[in-house]
């Protein structure tokens, strides 16, 4: 009984920790170019698996595939930003149980290699890789870096974390093997040594001195020259087509000797909202880890399952483009987690260097096609104001960010009056490119626009003297790579109208997902207003639909799309799903696990969509179909193509 349930690896430390720890070792051989496990060669081949993206009920779904694929490891993140969304306050339950995560890992019989960051590389909100916002509450704090106010914040959190890893090493019975200080560190502006060298001594007073600790970064010299540091095993990254001798005799520049490590090989790429769904295909995935394989080298798939972003945690890249709701990645393992041709050709070449653990693998999770619901008009953002803004409001004679308004993501109301007479057409407008990240503009209830940070920066408008001026701010996600990372968001510059500031403005933080989630949004019916054919204000939509109980295997996943619904967001059962933007494409649908499903009420489908339903035309319904589209790009909106597995593009 011992060797089950949550307590299995603290309970293991305490009684054997001693035996454990002389008999489990974990370390480099220099003098062989190789990893030691318990003093035999050894050699990882390790795919990356985000826990934060996958409901917790799929996790060992996941990494049971992946270990029937071929793998003896897993490699993970840690969002800081995911575990503690307000200063001292951690969340380590339900799906953000990393304990359970690491105990179920070291189970199915798969090793760890640990990212705890603090910065992580991972497109996910807020520097790439969970740094939390409140860390911006010092506008000018210097993120990465020696800045007290910084190291401060990271001593209080590894302090945390790492103590909470400990048991988990190898050594001590658990499932990690080796250990990243930061990440990339040498893609980042700062190139302070100072500031690796403090990390070093932080993980080497929690976690020891057994413990391999690694850096990683791109495969260029330039990368590595801030980027690794004496203590620190200096790996590399690249992707499917780079020249493999050029990238490994680039580590080997840092590593004379020691094993070859590529510690993300891209198996797909990242997407943005207004770029075409990136692929990579399955042959030239297959021949360059054979590649990789062929000369010994130890490597990381990154992702062998990318997931979701759930909610609000999707990241952005510079110059401003966010990414979507699907981390998809064209991972060997979809979104849902199911197997595709991918997985099959990298576990045909994983084949020819080890043993294939026996046993059928878990198949693709069924999916279900609910089929269409009726939506109804609920209430605008304006109607539902006292609802939505439990705070109340704020007021201040310039406008105020987010944080300042004390609020992390969703949305931000600003209100003010048109201080002029605009009977012509007149400019409103962020001169200094201040909105971030996109602004849906109403005078006196009647919709006139769209700012976009880096795309539309000024639009005319008209109205009398004192009307009514309502400004709803949408954080799309926070800058996530290179030195664009300090990203605030609201109105985080003045705007003008013609020649004058706009000033004496009202805020209202909206706690759209505490509203929803508690079903305080009420029907009501639309007023007659004039308004314009392009756009409509932001408005929420309700439809449920039941789910029969009774019969086997049901609920299932399932998939939600949007028939000529254009921007929004969505909430099933007060779960926050996700950003729809069918309108710019690539992903038309949005993953729905079945665990936030019920065959026992009927299932409530929240929309608050920003730009204009489809209902007035009398087709107001979303759709659950069985087959996922993320590939569907409509429109092509970003100027500067990105190039697959080339980090420059995202600085």
């Amino acid at each position: 009984k011992l060797m089950m349930g949550p307590l299995r690896l603290p309970l293991l430390f305490l009684l054997f920790g001693h035996s454990l720890a002389a008999s489990r070792s974990f370390s480099v051989d220099y003098k062989n170019n190789c990893f030691r496990k318990d003093g035999e060669k050894f050699r990882y081949i390790s795919g990356s698996i985000h826990y934060s993206r996958i409901p917790r009920v799929y996790w060992k779904d996941r990494l049971m595939k992946m270990y029937l694929a071929g793998l003896n490891a897993i490699q993970l993140y840690i969002p800081w930003n995911y575990h503690e969304e307000s200063p001292g306050l951690y969340n380590f339950s339900g799906n953000r149980d990393l304990e359970y995560f690491l105990q179920l890992t070291n189970d199915i019989g798969l090793l760890a290699i640990l990212r705890p960051g603090p910065y992580i590389c991972a497109e996910w909100d807020m520097q790439q890789g969970g740094l939390p916002a409140w860390l911006l509450q010092k506008k000018d704090i210097v993120l990465r870096s020696s800045d007290p106010d910084y190291i401060s914040a990271v001593d209080k959190w590894m302090g945390k974390i790492l103590p909470m890893m400990k048991p988990y090493l190898y050594q001590n019975g658990g499932p990690i093997v080796t250990v990243q200080v930061e990440n990339e560190y040498g893609s980042y502006f700062a190139c302070d040594y100072n500031y690796m060298r403090h990390l070093t001594k932080l993980f080497r007073s929690h976690l020891g001195d057994k413990v391999v600790l690694f850096t990683t970064d791109g495969a260029t010299t330039g990368y590595l020259k801030c980027g690794s540091i004496q203590g620190l095993y200096a790996t590399v990254d690249f992707g499917p087509g780079s020249n493999i001798t050029a990238a490994f005799e680039v580590q080997r520049h840092a590593e004379p000797s020691g094993p070859l490590v590529n510690s993300e090989f891209y198996t797909g790429w990242l997407d943005h909202w207004g770029s075409p769904h990136s692929v990579v295909s399955s042959v030239a995935v297959a021949k360059a880890l054979n590649e990789i394989l062929a000369v010994d080298a130890n490597v990381n798939m990154y992702m062998f399952i990318g997931g979701t972003n759930f909610g609000y945690w999707n990241g952005a890249n510079a110059p401003y483009v966010p990414q979507p709701t699907s981390y998809d990645y064209d991972a060997p393992l979809t979104e849902a987690g199911d197997l595709t041709e991918k997985y099959f050709a990298i576990r045909d070449v994983i084949k020819m260097y080890r043993k294939i653990p026996e046993g059928p693998i878990p198949p693709t999770t069924p999916k279900y096609a609910y089929g269409p619901v009726v939506m109804k008009r609920l209430q605008t953002i304006f109607e539902a104001l006292e609802i939505l803004a439990f705070s109340g409001p704020v007021k201040s004679t310039y406008p105020k960010t987010f944080l300042e308004l004390n609020q992390v993501f969703g949305y931000v109301l600003y209100r003010t009056s048109l201080p002029v007479d605009c009977s012509t057409p007149t400019p409103l407008s962020s001169p200094l490119n201040g909105v971030h990240d996109r602004a849906y503009v109403s005078i006196d209830g009647v919709p006139v626009g769209i700012l976009e940070r880096n795309h539309r920066i000024t639009i005319n408008v008209t109205g009398k003297v004192g009307s009514q001026l309502d400004i709803l701010v949408e954080n799309m996600g926070r800058v996530n790579y290179g030195k664009g990372i300090n990203d605030f968001k609201g109105l985080v510059t003045n705007l003008t109208l013609g020649s004058n500031t706009l000033s004496g403005w009202t805020m209202f933080s909206l706690s759209i997902d505490e509203a929803v989630s508690q079903g305080l949004l009420v029907q009501t019916e639309a007023t007659e207003a004039p308004r314009p054919t392009t756009f409509s204000v932001p408005t929420f939509y309700q439809g449920s639909f039941i789910i029969p109980g009774g019969i086997p295997d049901l609920p299932q996943d399932t998939y939600i799309r949007l028939p000529k619904w254009r921007k929004g967001q969505i909430w099933i059962n007060g779960f926050n799903v996700g950003r729809y933007w069918p309108a710019r494409g690539p992903q038309v649908t949005l993953f729905v696990p079945a665990n936030i499903l019920s065959t026992a009420v009927p299932n409530n489908v929240t929309v608050l969509e920003l730009e204009g339903a489809p209902c007035s035309s009398g087709s107001c319904y979303v759709e659950f179909t069985a087959s996922p589209v993320l590939n569907a790009t409509v429109q092509f909106e970003n100027k500067e193509p990105r190039r697959l597995f080339y980090k420059k593009d995202l600085l």
